[in-house]
């Protein structure tokens, strides 16, 4: 009976044996490669789509020369995306907190458009007469809040 006892425990032993050669670390150089492709990849789509944006089609809007009241328009081209438009004389301030400029625009308060863009530095524009180009949001305090994808500079 003893070799009985002494047989399983052996069995017993060289399945713990197996189990250790078996086990193995998810860490594999095949792993490890393919976690550095897909970082690489997603780096590279990540440059291609920055320069690929809306942005690749935005003029030199830092040197624009806001004093020729020239009629050359800054920002995106996309008329899709910017398709509602509104003109008038562009001031610094928002209403509660929507909007970080405002258009004054004939009619009263009421009338103003108030400004936000992450494409065209409307800071540039201050106290110039200007037709924008931007796509509505919604709002809570201001009659109209649009986020500005296009300017041009109105004679």
């Amino acid at each position: 009976m003893k070799s009985k006892a002494n047989s399983t425990v052996v069995s017993n032993n060289n399945l713990a044996d197996n189990l250790k050669v078996s086990s193995y670390s998810i860490f594999t150089s095949r792993i490890i490669i393919a976690f550095v492709a897909v970082i690489l990849l997603g780096v590279g789509t990540g440059y291609i789509f920055s320069k690929k944006g809306s942005t690749s089609s935005l003029k030199g809007q830092g040197s624009v020369d806001t004093s020729s009241g020239s009629k050359e328009a800054v920002g995106s081209q996309d008329t899709k995306t910017f398709k509602d438009t509104a003109t008038g004389t562009l001031k610094e301030g928002g209403i509660d907190g929507e909007g970080a400029y405002h258009l004054v625009r004939p009619g009263g308060t009421s009338q103003n458009v108030y400004l936000t863009s992450s494409v065209v530095d409307l800071s540039l524009f201050v106290g110039k007469k200007i037709k924008v180009w931007g796509e509505t949001q919604r709002a809570q305090k201001a009659g109209w809040l649009m986020d500005v994808g296009r300017l041009e500079i109105v004679n």
